[in-house]
C-alpha cells in the first residue's frame, strides 16, 4: 500500500513538472508559473494550497486531470495509514518483533516487514542462505579450478572472479536490508561508526553499505535463531 501511495504522489508530483504542462502555462496569458524548474515544494500536495495550484491551470481537462490525481492520492494515503496500523497490530503478535527492534535501524515497520517476509530464520542454514534469499550474495565466476600441467592436475592459483550479486532474489526483503543499512549509515550508532571507519580506509560508500545490510541480515538470522539480545561487542565478528 506504501508503494502505491508513493507512485500517486509522484504522479501528482510529475504533473506539475512535466514539459507539457509548463509550455502550455509559459504561452497562456491567464497562468501565471513563478518556480523554476527543480524547485516544486510539498505545498502542492498539501490540501489549503491545491486549489490556488489548480487555479494555475488553464485548460479544464488538464485541470480535471490534476484534480483526480489529488482524490488518488488522498484516498491512498488513508488506505496506507490503515494499512500501517494494521501491520503494527500483527507485528506486535510475534514476540521476535521486539527482540529485533533491539538492532539500530531497524525500527517497527522493518521488523514486522521482516518476520512476515522470512517467516521463520530455520529456513536458511546460515547467512550466506539468507544472503542469497535477500539479493546480498556475491556471485563469482570460474571457467575451470583445475588444468594440466605437464600431465598432471593442478588447483589454479587465480582466485574467482566476482560478478556482483546475486539476480534471483526477494526483492521486498533485499529493499528492506538496503533501506535500513542506508539509515544506519546516517544516523548516529555503533553501524555510522562502522561506516566511517570503512570510509576512512578507502572503501566506496556503496561498498560500505552494502556490507551493512549483510552484517544487518546476518545480525537478525542470529538473535531471531538464538533469541539473544543485541550486543554491541559482537558486532565486529558479524562478517559480511
Amino acid at each position: 500500500m506504501d508503494i502505491f501511495a508513493r507512485s500517486a504522489a509522484n504522479q501528482s508530483l510529475a504533473f506539475w513538472i512535466s514539459p507539457c504542462f509548463r509550455y502550455r502555462c509559459f504561452f497562456s496569458a491567464s497562468a501565471s508559473w513563478d518556480l523554476p524548474h527543480g524547485h516544486i515544494t510539498s505545498k502542492q500536495s498539501a490540501t489549503r494550497h491545491r486549489s490556488q495550484w489548480l487555479e494555475k491551470i488553464p485548460e479544464a481537462g488538464t485541470r480535471r486531470r490534476a484534480e483526480q490525481l489529488y482524490q488518488q492520492l488522498d484516498l491512498l494515503q488513508h488506505l496506507r495509514q490503515q494499512a500501517r496500523r494494521e501491520l503494527l497490530a500483527e507485528g506486535r503478535k510475534h514476540a521476535i518483533t521486539a527482540q529485533l527492534r533491539k538492532i539500530p535501524s531497524l525500527g517497527p515497520i522493518r521488523c514486522a516487514l521482516a518476520v512476515a517476509l522470512i517467516q521463520t530464520p530455520h529456513r536458511f542454514r546460515s547467512k550466506r542462505q539468507l544472503w542469497t534469499y535477500s539479493g546480498l550474495g556475491l556471485e563469482t565466476r570460474d571457467s575451470g579450478e583445475y588444468h594440466f600441467v605437464k600431465g598432471q592436475p593442478r588447483r589454479r592459483k587465480k582466485q574467482a572472479t566476482i560478478r556482483g550479486l546475486n539476480k534471483d532474489y526477494n526483492h521486498d526483503l533485499k529493499g528492506l536490508f538496503k533501506g535500513a543499512a542506508t539509515r544506519a549509515s546516517v544516523k548516529p550508532g555503533p553501524f555510522q561508526e562502522f561506516y566511517q571507519r570503512s570510509l576512512a580506509k578507502g572503501i566506496k560508500p556503496t561498498m560500505v553499505r552494502l556490507t551493512l545490510a549483510r552484517k544487518i541480515a546476518a545480525i537478525t538470522l542470529t538473535l531471531w535463531k538464538k533469541g539473544e539480545d543485541f550486543d554491541l561487542h559482537k558486532l565486529n565478528s558479524q562478517a559480511a
